[in-house]
Parts: structure tokens; sequence; C-alpha cells
């Protein structure tokens, strides 16, 4: 082999050593750079959740029942880009937040709201809800106006819907036995009918995974049962300027553009359809939600 040739090699060789160094610096400075798992006190447990600490307006984001707050996954990046610091909490009893907590009802959630505010001493707040939250956030935006500086409400459940057959099964049987947690997954599924992310299967694993966990199944279960007069009764008590964002494919209600400007009259609010998605617009087409999102809370600057 000439000189030349092992100079070649040889110089190839060094190349694929520094670009693979730069890579594993470039990985290792990623993971240094993903935000930790910090924890809010409450009373009766603990609220976890992770926090941007940038510059910009507090916004917070709840995710829905039986959900983990990395639902929130491709929304919270495109808000820090944005400019606004960004706060996505888990549920009481869900993902990283404590178990057995003695009530999982709107107030309860609510209170934990207004606390979390408090505590992260930044308010007003920007708080962005999915399904179960947005109750928990009219009521708090009611209960203490000045604390919430609007309201976005994705999938809103804000009234308790009449029960049909297959929602008496549900809570009554499928939610109750020991097959509860494979229901569910499969549940969840349906609820992405045009779009799942290509992450999709391990954010599923991940949250059936937690659910197993002693407590975390009977949180989601509380929270499916109690009832939403306490957010309902408070719709027209909301002064904060309000988005409502529904998929129009959201398979939790029957006519779900029905519903969505149900909520939009009562609340004064502006109002976006996410065309052909389901329950969880911001996940199944962020690039549909997230600027209209974003166009909405600029809207407020």
């Amino acid at each position: 082999m000439s000189k030349v040739r092992i100079i070649i090699i040889g110089v190839a060789v060094l190349a694929i050593i520094i670009v693979g160094y730069n890579i594993l610096k470039t990985e290792e400075k990623q993971m240094d750079n993903q935000l930790q798992t910090e924890f809010f006190t409450r009373p009766e447990g603990t609220i976890a959740y992770d926090d941007t600490h940038s510059e910009g307006e507090l916004v917070i984001l709840l995710p829905g029942m039986g959900a983990l707050r990395s639902e929130y996954r491709y929304l919270a990046p495109a808000l820090e880009l944005a400019g606004y610091r960004v706060v996505t909490a888990d549920l009481r009893g869900h993902g990283e937040s404590s178990v057995d907590w003695d009530e999982y009802t709107v107030p309860a959630s609510g209170k934990d709201i207004l606390e979390f505010i408090e505590h992260l001493d930044a308010g007003p707040a920007h708080v962005i809800g999915t399904s179960f939250s947005p109750g928990a956030a009219v009521w708090a935006a009611a209960e203490q106006p000045e604390a919430i500086r609007s309201l976005t409400l994705i999938g809103a459940f804000v009234r308790t819907p009449e029960p049909t057959f297959m929602t008496k099964v549900m809570e009554n049987v499928l939610m109750r036995g020991p097959w509860k947690v494979q229901v569910w997954g499969m549940l969840y599924k349906s609820l992405y009918p045009t779009n799942q992310p290509a992450d999709f299967e391990a954010y599923i694993n991940a949250l059936k995974t937690s659910l197993r966990e002693p407590g975390r199944f009977e949180a989601l279960y509380g929270m499916a049962i109690s009832p939403r007069e306490a957010s309902e009764e408070r719709l027209d008590q909301v002064t904060a300027p309000a988005l409502v964002v529904m998929g129009t494919k959201d398979p939790d209600w029957p006519d779900p553009i029905a519903e969505a400007e149900f909520i939009q009259e009562q609340l004064s609010a502006e109002l976006v359809l996410i065309d052909g998605a389901g329950h969880y617009p911001q996940t199944e087409m962020p690039e549909k939600t997230a600027p209209a999102i974003i166009e909405f809370l600029n809207s407020l600057q």
C-alpha cells in the first residue's frame, strides 16, 4: 500500500473520529439542556412540572385526565420559541405528581391552578388546558380573575355530557377490571382519528406504564366520574380573554363543532376549529394548532 493511500485513509479515519466526537458532545449538550422535573407541594400532595425559566409572559400547560404532561411536547417548544415562559404540569395523581389525593374534582384542580400560579410568582398566567383541565381552568378564572391572563380550552369538558350506553359501560365495566389500562390505551388511540405522530407508540407505552403504578388509574377514574357543574355554572362569570380549540373529528362529542360553539358563546371567546383533528389537536396536528394559539396569545400583548 502506497504512503499516499495510507495518509488518505488516516485522514479519513481521523475525520470520522472528530465528527463522531462532535455528535457525542452535541447529544450531551442536548441532554444537559433537557428540563428537569420540579415539584410544587400542596397540603395533600405534590404536583410535578417542568419550567423553561425563560423570559416572557407565563403560560401554564395542563394535560387531560389519563394523560402525561408530555402531551404538550410539540406545543411547548413552539410557545417558548414565540417568547413565552412555558410551564407544563402533571395533574394531581397523574404522571410524576403524587397519588392518593382526597379528591379529583374540578374545584380541587382549580385550586391547584391558583396555588400553582402563586407559587411560580409570575402571574397572571395564560392557562392552556385539554379535556378535563379546561373545567378546572374556568373554575379558577371565575374564582380569582386577577390570576388568569387568558384561557385556551382544547377539546374542553366544561359541562357534564348526557350519559350514553357506552359511557355507562366504560365507567362501570371497562374501567374497573384488570383490563382497564389496556382499554384506556385503545381508547386513547381512537382520539387521534387522522394522524398519529411519529413518537405516538412511545408515548402510549409510557402512558400505560404510568397508569399501572398504584393509584394512577384511580386518579383517572376519579376525574372521569367527577361532575362538571362546578365549571358549567361559572362559565358566564369568566372575564379573561378565551380561545376555544376543537378538532372537527373529536370522537368525545356527538357534534364537536356544536359543543365548541356553545363554549365560545358562553365565554364570548374566539374559536378555532382544526379540520380533521381529534381530541388532542395540539399533538395530532401541531402545525395547525400551535400557530393559532400563538396568534391568540400574541394578540393580547
